[in-house]
């Protein structure tokens, strides 16, 4: 009793003392209680930082370009920090082939930027004024990002910070920088809120009831999903397939380990409520096939791939850990009367074999030229997700988006950071 009065006693300190500091004009507080919530038990903290942040904050919100064209000036109200100023310069203290850069952040509670602007001919040099902090206890955590590279800092105190950049990757890079500037993105929850919603993100990617409790959770949150536990059986063993005809459509869903996690992204991104599908056919003979892409094969590439019914649905039932949910929706008999099973048979057989469509699953959902990205999203941070994904995967980015934006641009072996 005696540690729930002092845990009470101790958030209705914190509560007062925000709120009677808020009604004294000109006066920061020492903190602010979101900046301390760690500090309390689980038991308390916890609940309330679920109710604060979600997933989706783990998502970076692009604020601006730090351009050195012009000497313009970025400015944008930070999480911490309510007035930010920034701009670029370029050096070569490395007297590399390419040159570098210094990231420097020179926070200024006054408002006032001491000194002048170095030749902007000499430096490449970041500079983030940045005044007006909301509390002693807060900060900023801020992602920087060129098509080359990605790297971040943080500011809490009011002092100069720098970040040494010792050389560009290429000509390219440099050029790059000169012309368009390096993207900045501030992460709105905070350090403490971005580790909040890491711990959100982490679970939907796991093959276990936290994982799959997460995801549904996820999508209830924000698609405004209902789901409905089914009466018992849950499975409908389809032993009799007489009433199945080519052109059904079978919807898929996941909702567990790491395809259920990308399959809950991907619904969220483009407002579909199924991640997978694939379509039923027979043969001449009347044999039931499923059409389906992205099935492994033994070399573990996703390709095209059309498998006798009874393989398919015995994987589904026996050997896919993915929990998934499978709807199975026939034709409308009007359409069925028009679908012409022989041609969809020759040219299921001419695609078996062929990578999965990357490009179709990329450009399904970015298909007008703004509106396509739920919030916090936007094109930007896209890019920049694309940036990153490409230093690590790059075979699996080439697949991914190289050949969507060749696609769409009609260009032929051009990269990422050509297209950007």
């Amino acid at each position: 009793m005696a540690v729930i009065l002092k845990n009470h006693s101790f958030i209705t300190f914190l509560f007062l003392f925000q709120f009677l500091s808020w009604q004294i004009h000109g006066f920061k507080t020492p903190f602010h209680p979101k900046d301390v919530l760690p500090l309390l038990p689980r038991q308390v903290s916890w609940p309330i930082l679920n109710s604060l942040y979600s997933a989706v904050d783990i998502m970076p919100t692009f604020v601006g370009v730090a351009s050195i064209e012009g000497n313009n000036t970025l400015e944008w109200k930070g999480a911490c920090f309510f007035k930010n100023i920034a701009w670029l310069e370029l050096h070569n203290k490395s007297n590399s082939q390419f040159g570098g850069g210094t990231l420097h952040i020179k926070p200024d509670r006054c408002g006032k930027m001491g000194g002048s602007k170095p030749n902007l001919d000499s430096l490449l040099y970041f500079s983030s004024w940045v005044s007006n902090a909301h509390s002693w206890t807060c900060m900023d955590l801020y992602v920087f990002a060129t098509p080359y590279r990605v790297t971040w800092d943080y500011y809490v105190l009011s002092r100069e910070h720098t970040l040494e950049i010792k050389e560009w990757e290429s000509q390219a890079e440099l050029e790059y920088v000169k012309h368009k500037g390096i993207s900045i993105f501030l992460m709105q929850a905070g350090m403490l809120g971005t580790l909040s919603a890491l711990w959100d993100v982490l679970p939907l990617f796991s093959n276990t009831g936290w994982g799959e409790n997460s995801n549904i959770g996820f999508l209830k949150k924000h698609m405004g999903s209902s789901f409905e536990k089914r009466p018992q059986p849950w499975v409908t063993n389809l032993t009799n397939t007489d009433d199945i005809h080519s052109g059904d459509f079978l919807a898929i869903s996941k909702i567990r380990g790491r395809w259920g996690g990308f399959e809950t992204l991907e619904k969220w991104v483009s407002g579909a409520y199924a991640g997978h599908s694939a379509v039923c056919l027979r043969d001449s003979e009347g044999k039931l096939w499923v059409g389906e892409s992205g099935n492994e094969n033994d070399k573990g590439e996703d390709v095209i791939a059309l498998l006798p019914w009874e393989e398919w649905w015995e994987f589904e039932l026996t050997k896919d850990d993915s929990n998934p949910h499978i709807a199975l929706l026939p034709l409308h008999p009007d359409l069925r009367a028009k679908f012409n099973e022989t041609a969809a048979w020759e040219y299921a057989k001419s695609m078996t074999g062929m990578p999965y469509g990357f490009h179709n699953l990329i450009f399904s959902w970015i298909d007008t030229v703004d509106g396509n990205y739920p919030s916090p999203l936007d094109a930007n941070l896209v890019a920049s997700v694309m940036t990153v994904w490409n230093q690590l995967q790059p075979a699996y980015a080439a697949n991914m988006w190289n050949e969507a934006l060749n696609k769409r641009l009609g260009t032929k072996v051009m990269f990422l950071y050509n297209h950007i």
